[in-house]
């Protein structure tokens, strides 16, 4: 089950391909757990339970986005560990991580279940949308906690030397909601609660495979029993200020697709009502997908710039580093090319040409796409930041990117460029973004060189 994997010595090309290759197949198992939802509930039940769909997007995005913090935290501190010979740290270190998070998620999803429908209200459904997210949302919130475990799982599986496993906890999560998706809402015609219990049952059994991963199969991460005096409790609480300083910037790049699906929701129902939202619903379903294969790449890299981090192995860092950008930069161009020239066909996947919202969609995902390139780039460099301990540095570049960045173009742009500005108001974001990241990147460098 362990792969051949030494992040010290491999040669730098070998080891990246290693890792890459199966975490990018992880992610589009992933990217298919999604777009499948997409395509089921736009074509079984209509426009506007697409719409429905994304306004409750946010919640599941803040989920994947605390996952993602705490995988990124620990499988950093644990890299560094590691490369320092110290295995008993780096697991207690994951296991601290996972017990947390997973805490975090069950008071949030008990929360979210007993103010249901102010929070629905509250992420931007109307009226007409609201019994439908509403719906949708009772049959996954309860368990965001599985998916929770399966995203840090992930990340230790990797750092363990398993990337492979890792890749087939995603696909058999994203394989078992394909199967149940077309059940429960072509066969059962469960509607809503089917496509929500679909992907909830996915999650559970990718989750429990993460887990059962780590307790019997591991060969260096293991769980181990967490103690409940009051020095382990400091010394966890403690820890896990470190983990959420290193993983900030993962989690607040998650919320800002979450506010990217918000604030993109308020101004296409302003501008063009329900079918607005429906047609930014099918950008925001594929969004997630070009995220994950970028942050499949950032994930691929980070052990290897952690490891050798900690190992003072500046050379096979900067690498590492340049390698990455190279992948995501090519995955960029070729995204969005293809999403210019293939966009009527990707609208289409997920709803008839009937539905009004068929045109808006088709009309502007090629603007939104053009952000792509810039996002390649920038997810780059806030893994890098987050591999090498400049954690705050990194959560300043996200936030800039996914709060200030965004806003200014969501209520900017629209007055000036009309409805095409609200499609290009992300890839405005994303190219600020990018030149922030050169011009401090460069000013380190020539600080360095004095």
């Amino acid at each position: 089950m362990k792969d051949s994997i030494d992040f010290g010595s491999m040669n730098i090309s070998t080891l990246f391909r290693k890792l890459l290759i199966p975490t990018v197949l992880g992610m589009v198992f992933s990217a298919i757990f999604i777009i499948t939802d997409g395509i089921f509930v736009g074509k079984g039940i209509g426009s506007d339970a697409l719409a429905a769909v994304n306004i409750t997007a946010p919640l599941f995005m803040i989920a994947a986005g605390i996952g993602l913090m705490f995988g990124v935290g620990a499988s950093v501190v644990a890299s560094i560990h590691l490369s320092q010979g110290k295995h008993r740290a780096a697991s207690i270190n994951i296991t601290q991580a996972l017990a947390f998070s997973a805490l975090l998620i069950l008071v949030m999803s008990a929360l979210c279940v007993y103010f249901i429908e102010p929070i629905a209200k509250a992420l931007g459904s109307s009226d007409r949308l609201l019994p439908l997210a509403i719906e949708y949302m009772i049959w996954y919130v309860p368990f965001l906690v599985f998916y929770e475990l399966l995203n840090i799982g992930m990340f230790c599986i990797r750092l363990d030397g398993s990337p492979t496993y890792a890749m087939m906890c995603n696909a058999v999560a994203a394989i078992l909601n394909i199967i149940l998706d077309y059940i429960f809402i072509f066969e059962f015609g469960w509607g809503m609660m089917g496509a929500a219990l679909a992907t909830s049952l996915g999650t559970v059994i990718g989750g429990l495979m993460t887990l059962i991963y780590l307790i019997h199969f591991s060969r260096t991460l293991y769980l181990y029993r967490i103690k409940f005096s009051m020095k382990s409790i400091l010394l966890t609480l403690r820890n896990i200020g470190y983990m959420i300083k290193l993983g900030s910037s993962a989690f607040i790049s998650e919320a800002s697709i979450a506010c990217m699906m918000f604030l993109g929701n308020y101004v296409f129902i302003r501008y063009l009502g329900e079918d607005g939202v429906a047609a930014f619903s099918i950008a925001c379903y594929f969004f997630p997908i070009i995220f994950m294969v970028y942050n499949a790449i950032a994930q691929s890299a980070q052990p290897i710039i952690s490891y050798n981090f900690g190992a003072g192995q500046a050379v096979r860092v900067r690498k590492t580093l340049h390698l990455a950008i190279r992948t995501a930069l090519l995955c960029g161009i070729c995204f969005f090319i293809l999403t210019a020239l293939c966009r009527q066909d990707i609208v289409s996947l997920f709803i008839d040409r009937s539905y009004p919202a068929f045109d808006i969609a088709a009309s502007g995902i090629a603007y939104f796409a053009f952000g792509f390139i810039f996002f390649a780039f920038n997810m780059i460099g806030i893994g890098y930041y987050q591999s090498i301990e400049r954690g705050q540095r990194a959560a300043i570049i996200t936030l800039l990117r996914g709060v200030v960045f965004m806003s200014v173009g969501f209520f900017a742009l629209p007055p000036i460029l009309g409805v095409r500005g609200i499609w290009l108001a992300v890839p405005f974001a994303e190219l600020l973004t990018t030149l922030y990241i050169i011009g401090i990147y460069c000013k380190d460098r020539f600080i360095v060189r004095q």
